[in-house]
């Protein structure tokens, strides 16, 4: 075998097929995603004590990260993360701007892109494992990037920008629980929905 044949032959070897640069439907995807984030984003929210609303983002977040898989789904919302960091009105009540970061939903807004990215990441695992528990694996996903990024971080903006003990704080981030869980099931009922009609974006979703 030849050495530049050998070389072809390598990523193959080592499970790492080489990744193919975004084409413009990838790009326009990326696009619709991160509108629908912000368009969820600036419907009327459940205003809560804590000063951080109960909006619709996490369900496009997840949906971002269910159906466009772990790296366009992560850019689409790091698209609209990005516009809202740079003044455009794209964050819940119509706000923006660096000043946002020192809110109360900062962590909140920090955990969407790591969100999106996890619950891609186990989704297409879940894909893999066939069309019969599609469901209850892509709520299984979404739960669980909630519990590890959205949460998480959630809880620290609220000790950090709104001065809460932990107890208070994660006392506050409990308010969103239930909602999360009915979110979550709506975003596995529309991937399943959406790779039912499209098949070929539960294989190349990425």
């Amino acid at each position: 075998m030849s050495t530049s044949s050998a070389d072809a032959a390598a990523p193959s070897r080592l499970g790492r097929l080489p990744r193919r640069p975004w084409n413009a439907a990838d790009l326009s995807l990326i696009a619709v995603f991160a509108a629908l984030v912000a368009s969820f984003s600036l419907l009327p929210g459940v205003p809560l004590g804590a000063g951080v609303p109960i909006t619709l983002q996490t369900l496009a977040v997840m949906l971002a990260g269910i159906i466009l898989g772990p790296v366009r789904g992560a850019a689409a919302v790091a698209l609209f993360l990005a516009a809202g960091l740079a003044g455009l009105p794209v964050f819940s009540g119509f706000s923006g701007g660096l000043g946002v970061l020192a809110g109360p939903s900062a962590g909140y807004l920090l955990a969407f892109v790591p969100a999106a990215f996890v619950v891609g990441l186990l989704s297409r695992a879940a894909l893999r494992r066939g069309r019969r528990a599609r469901f209850p694996l892509l709520f299984a996903s979404a739960m669980a990037a909630s519990f590890i990024c959205v949460h998480p971080l959630g809880i620290a903006g609220l000790m950090l920008n709104a001065k809460l003990g932990f107890p208070a704080a994660l006392a506050a981030d409990m308010a969103f629980w239930p909602g999360d869980v009915l979110k979550n099931l709506l975003a596995a009922a529309v991937g399943v929905s959406v790779f039912t009609a499209f098949p070929r974006l539960a294989t190349k979703s990425r």
